[in-house]
């Protein structure tokens, strides 16, 4: 096989070859995915389109280390020519405004190329159903990257759901909290403020897209429950901004359960509080992403434990995503590269003849697709002032 073209079957003992579109000269995320990706030793990152402009590229591909052939103009081009290479890549990451998502994902699925993306999978819910069928049509992996999921404590709070030592779970609160667009920064030529505050980039959902859909998949992959209902309120408290900066959700989640969900990008003083509580009949627990590697279990009757990250007693499920032992705190980074390490265990296996070998924990097009399937609904909710169903 190779790669980009399915030529049969490859068994693959060497580092995966990967291509990368945006996270050039300005983007945050670009360097993310570069580090997470190689920090196993499964990945390494040999071409990309890292900007719209051949230039920027360019400059982008010698900042990374690759070889400037390698940089493209297009993320067309790459696809192109990297799909015909002997030595090409084996997955694309998307790192670019929403509204490539769907474009450069079809155009790597077309040319044989399996994808890993940002969140949301899409700039809008119609895209996302195009996007679906396109994965299902390649029947190539396709990987989601809600980093949330890839930190062990969020893993033993799932695996402590699943097994059902909390009793029914009865009430999810969860809440994604920033400060940074409390001022309009989008007019000050600021380029990451600048994209998710135009529809025309990001889609219809502002706060709710951004992040808000973050604090909705870790409630259905924590609990393993799914939302049912919701009643959204969202607001754009900025003036002349054009979608919403601050959001609050009521939630009616499967087995009866109830949940808040609370997102907002002008909660002055805050950095990234995104915090996760889940309550069932016989205990609880706490998680937030600026404490990560420890999780408050608080039982009905009984003490309250602290879970340490890398602590022995943890699930299997944990213990499996942990690196260091315990007391050297693991985080964005590390649960990032979790992802990309199941997403690199699943292409190998993929490529060796396995075609259902993606792990279940890591997200994919199904998380895409309930994704943007909230944020439609929430705007819905909002405009009609009331309850619709998911």
């Amino acid at each position: 096989m190779v790669s980009g073209v399915t030529r049969g079957s490859e068994k693959v003992s060497r580092k995966l070859r990967m291509g990368m579109v945006g996270g050039g000269p300005g983007a945050f995320i670009g360097p993310v995915h570069k580090m997470a990706a190689e920090l196993d030793g499964k990945i390494e990152l040999v071409a990309g389109a890292f900007s719209q402009s051949a230039e920027r590229s360019r400059a982008a591909g010698i900042s990374f280390g690759i070889d400037p052939a390698r940089a493209y103009a297009s993320y067309a081009e790459m696809m192109e020519i990297e799909s015909r290479r002997e030595d090409g890549i084996d997955f694309v990451v998307i790192a670019t405004p929403n509204n490539l998502h769907l474009p450069v994902a079809e155009a790597a699925l077309a040319a044989g190329i399996a994808v890993m993306s940002d969140k949301p999978a899409t700039a809008t819910y119609d895209e996302v159903l195009k996007l679906e069928a396109a994965v299902t049509k390649a029947g190539l992996p396709y990987g989601l990257t809600h980093t949330y999921a890839g930190y062990s404590l969020v893993r033993e709070a799932r695996a402590l759901c699943a097994s059902g030592k909390l009793g029914a779970i009865r009430k999810v609160a969860v809440e994604y909290l920033q400060g940074w667009l409390s001022k309009p920064l989008e007019t000050t030529g600021q380029k990451q403020a600048a994209w998710r505050s135009d529809p025309e980039l990001n889609g219809p959902g502002g706060c709710i897209g951004d992040i808000g859909t973050h604090a909705f998949h870790l409630t259905e992959y924590v609990t393993g429950l799914k939302v049912t209902s919701l009643n959204a309120a969202l607001r754009t408290v900025v003036p002349e901004r054009k979608l919403d900066d601050d959001c609050n959700a009521l939630l009616r989640l499967g087995a009866g359960a109830s949940g808040t969900l609370m997102a907002s990008q002008v909660a002055a003083g805050e950095a990234n509080g995104l915090r996760l509580r889940v309550y069932g009949e016989n205990g609880s627990i706490d998680w937030k992403q600026e404490d990560p590697n420890r999780l408050r279990v608080k039982w009905l009757d009984g003490p309250e434990e602290i879970r340490h990250a890398a602590g022995g007693y943890l699930s299997a499920e944990a213990r499996s995503v942990t690196r260091l032992p315990g007391g050297h705190p693991e985080g964005y980074i590390e649960a990032f590269a979790v992802l990309y390490r199941e997403f690199a265990d699943g292409l190998t296996a993929w490529k060796a003849g396995n075609r259902e070998a993606m792990s279940a924990t890591l997200p994919g097009i199904e998380a895409g697709v309930r994704g943007m399937q909230f944020i439609e609904r929430a705007i819905e909710s909002n405009r009609r002032e009331s309850w619709v169903e998911f």
